[in-house]
């Protein structure tokens, strides 16, 4: 029976016969982590299902909101909501539990003996999950705009780069997440307050233009509220001023989130 140390390794080794690039081993690494992903079975409902059912679900909540002084309509609140979700199960959330099961099983122990670098470990494991989280988006981005006769973006840009550092940001949270995680079974409660706090303040369900000034202040503020308003700015547009708040917050987060990796990850099972 192959092991998810032998999955893991078995491309790499392979690799780590002839010269190789980081992008090599990144990518072979990559193929062993989605191999692995494709026999989990609640991890690819989490990936590919959660996701859309979530926004679903949200439809008539949103339907019934006041939504005419905030200049929104249904779509563009539910499309970035979307995406948001896409970036919490099938990046935050997968992510994590990936790094906290890899540590455990002294996977990322063995890896760190040959070639591969500790960001192209980490990096390398992100790959499935961002690759599927990105197909996703992009699926629920243009179904969603056609389903709900929503335009495309005026600044598509915009909301291109708004997911892909959503990515960068996710991933780092779910490094440093793993990082104070002790187990595998203790993942799936450690990303519950990230995952709660971005759902309910992140303007993925109730936009922040409609909340009292102080609160909408303070949700500015979370690691998702960025990605969500520079992906829907790119719907509706926004200002060169909002869009540099929402970049300082989101390098912020990042940096936060490096930080804690660099001083809290360890790269062998927890005592």
């Amino acid at each position: 029976m192959t092991t998810t140390s032998d999955a893991v390794r078995s491309p790499v080794r392979a690799r780590e016969r002839t010269p190789n690039t980081a992008a090599d081993r990144m990518k072979a690494l990559g193929r062993a982590e989605l191999t692995l992903l494709a026999r989990n079975k609640s991890a690819m409902f989490t990936v590919l299902a959660l996701p859309t059912v979530l926004t679903v679900s949200m439809h008539s909540a949103v339907s019934s909101m006041d939504l005419k002084q905030t200049g929104l309509t249904v779509g563009t609140v539910l499309l970035p909501g979307a995406l948001g979700y896409v970036l919490l199960f099938a990046v935050y959330s997968t992510l994590t539990g990936v790094y906290v099961v890899r540590r455990e099983e002294l996977v990322l122990k063995r890896l760190r003996t040959g070639e591969l670098r500790d960001l192209e470990i980490l990096a390398g494991a992100a790959l499935p999950a961002v690759l599927i989280g990105l197909a996703q988006a992009v699926l629920l981005a243009v179904g969603g705009s056609v389903l709900m006769d929503v335009p495309v973006p005026g600044t598509l840009w915009l909301a291109v780069v708004g997911l892909l550092l959503g990515m960068v940001v996710m991933g780092a949270l779910a490094a440093a997440t793993a990082a104070v995680t002790k187990s595998a079974e203790g993942a799936q409660i450690a990303v519950m307050p990230m995952m709660m706090l971005s759902i309910a303040g992140s303007g993925m369900v109730v936009p922040l233009d409609v909340l009292p000034g102080k609160l909408a202040s303070f949700c500015e503020l979370l690691p998702l509220s960025p990605v969500v308003g520079m992906i829907r700015d790119g719907w509706t547009g926004a200002g060169t001023g909002e869009v540099l708040r929402e970049l300082l917050v989101m390098v912020v987060w990042t940096f936060i989130a490096v930080l804690v990796v660099r001083k809290r990850f360890r790269w062998e099972p927890r005592r």
